[in-house]
Order: structure tokens, then sequence, then C-alpha cells
């Protein structure tokens, strides 16, 4: 009875029932960062950039510290802290003021184009970083959700082949937040989801309340009530709560796969700038819009399909031990 009760025990632990909800939380993170590019470029139109890339994270961290706070938690090890400055470099310094120098001079709909290589960098830095080992065809379908992510927002933003000084940025702001999503994802698998981000907020905070300061002495901030509900959100929503979900699916992961929702971002980008500010919307853009969602849930497919296959494997071996026991 012991013996049959293990191998039914081996049969429950390994059931790919986290995937799916790591898969949601993805997309709901996506959603979330979706209207980060449209509400910067509002943003900028009233603030300087240096004031919205350092002061989003200081009113982040505000909200960050309190949580924690209220909830007692207990600090990072040493090698943590030092693995949070890594995810502090990317996604709270490097990527907010990167994207918003980058949004003075060029359209949302464009700065969607360039952000719509971040799936395809997180998947190589988690690979990187992680270990995770990919089949082929995952890459394959990773590049051509790239090339279709790049030619959609491309068509849509007037031209293709073109780049400027604030693309170079664009691509920094991408890096660096590839960086720090995956080295997140990881971290959240033993700080916690909130708690990642949190903390990582809480240790820029004297940097990014600094470059906030200089940049009020530089240039008082006089924005529309528009523009500073824009700056909320990107303080509120794009900075600390969208994390909840996101760095929780990566978490879950694997994160190369759960990273692929990300190609969904620069439809919804796009979306909303026409919404919002009025850019072009067409029919190319609709199919092409389609065509990235297609390419995503085929990348996340890839990853789903052969995890059936291994609890088979291990009731095999543990039930083949049986009759020699006999």
């Amino acid at each position: 009875m012991k013996d049959n009760s293990s191998a039914t025990l081996s049969k429950r632990t390994v059931i790919p029932r986290s995937q799916p909800s790591g898969l949601w939380l993805g997309l709901l993170g996506v959603a979330a960062f979706s209207f980060t590019v449209p509400f910067t470029k509002v943003a900028v139109a009233g603030l300087s950039p240096l004031f919205i890339g350092s002061g989003r994270a200081v009113v982040a961290a505000v909200l960050a510290g309190a949580a924690l706070a209220l909830t007692r938690q207990r600090l990072p090890r040493p090698m943590q802290w030092a693995r949070l400055a890594v995810v502090a470099a990317g996604v709270v310094v490097g990527f907010p003021l990167l994207t918003s120098f980058a949004l003075t001079s060029t359209p949302a709909s464009d700065g969607a184009v360039v952000i719509a290589l971040l799936p395809a960098a997180t998947a190589t830095a988690a690979v990187l970083r992680g270990r995770e080992r990919p089949p082929p065809a995952f890459w394959l379908i990773t590049a051509v959700g790239a090339l279709a992510a790049i030619v959609f927002g491309s068509l849509q933003s007037g031209g293709l082949g073109q780049l400027h000084w604030a693309d170079l940025l664009l691509l920094g702001s991408v890096l660096a937040a590839a960086i720090g999503y995956a080295e997140g994802g990881l971290l959240a698998r033993e700080l916690g989801a909130w708690q990642t981000i949190s903390w990582a907020l809480v240790l820029a905070s004297p940097l990014m309340l600094v470059l906030a300061a200089l940049s009020v002495a530089a240039q008082p901030p006089s924005a529309s009530p528009a523009q500073w509900l824009a700056f909320a959100y990107l303080g509120v929503v794009s900075m600390f709560l969208g994390f909840f979900a996101w760095y929780r699916g990566l978490a879950i992961g694997p994160i190369a796969q759960v990273s692929q929702i990300q190609l969904i971002q620069p439809v919804l980008s796009i979306g909303w700038a026409a919404l919002l500010l009025g850019e072009t919307l067409t029919w190319a853009t609709i199919v092409g819009g389609l065509a990235v969602i297609v390419c995503a849930g085929a990348a996340v497919r890839v990853r789903l399909k052969p995890a059936p296959a291994r609890p088979v494997q291990l009731l095999q071996s543990t039930t083949s031990l049986q009759p020699a026991k006999d």
C-alpha cells in the first residue's frame, strides 16, 4: 500500500498546473504595462523626462516602503541585495529614464516598435541567467514574433529601417528591462513577487530622490490635470502594482515562455495610442496585431506541449521497481 501511495504522490508532484496561472498573471502585468508608453508620451508634454523617470520611482518607492513596513518583511540577505541592485538598475532606473527621454522626440507608436524586441531579449536573458533550455522551435517562433511585431509597428508609424538617437535610447531601455525582468523573475521565487519590486524600489530610492530634486530645481513641474494623472499611473501602476502580477508570472515561469506574452504589448500600446493620442490606426495595423498575437500564443504552446509526458515516465520508473520488491 505504501509503494502504491508513493507512486500516486509522484504523479501529483509533476502536474503543469502552475504554468497557465503564470501565463495569466503575465498577461495581467502586460496589460498594465501597455499603458506605459502612451501615458509617458502624455506626461512628457508638460513634465521634464528626468522628473518623470525619477519621480515615478519615488512615488512607487513610498508605496513600496509602506507595504514592506506594514507587513514586516524580513530584510533580504547580502547576496539578494546584490541581485536586487541588478533589478533596480534595469526596471527602476534604466527603463523609465531612457524611455522618458526617448519619447520627448518620438511618437508613442515608434516607442512600441522598439520595445517589441523586449520578449526576445527577456527570453535570452532568462536562458543565460536562469539556465532555461527552450526547444529550437521556441527560438524560431520568438524570432518570427519579434519580426512581426517590428514590421507591424513600423508600418503603423509610417517608416521601416530609419534609426534615430531616440531609437538607441529605446534599445538601451529594452536591454535594461530584459535583464531586470529575468533577474527579478528568479528573485521573486525567493522573496515573493511584490516584495522583489518593493525592495528594488527602496534600494534605488536615494538615487531617484536626488535626480527628482535636481529636475525640480532645474525645471519646476507645471502640467495639466491629464498629464499629472498620466504621471500618477506611471508611478502607481507601471512602476509598482503592475510588477505584482508580472514578477509572480515570471516566478511561476518558465521565464522564457512567459516573457513571450510581451509580444502583445506593442499591439495594446499602439491601440491605446490611437484611442488616447489620436495616432492613426489602419486595417494593416489590425492584421499585423493579430499576427503578433498568434506568434505569442505559438511560443507559449511550444513549452506547454511536452510537459504532460513527464509524469508518465516517472510513474513507469516507479512502478517498474514494484515486482522486484515483491
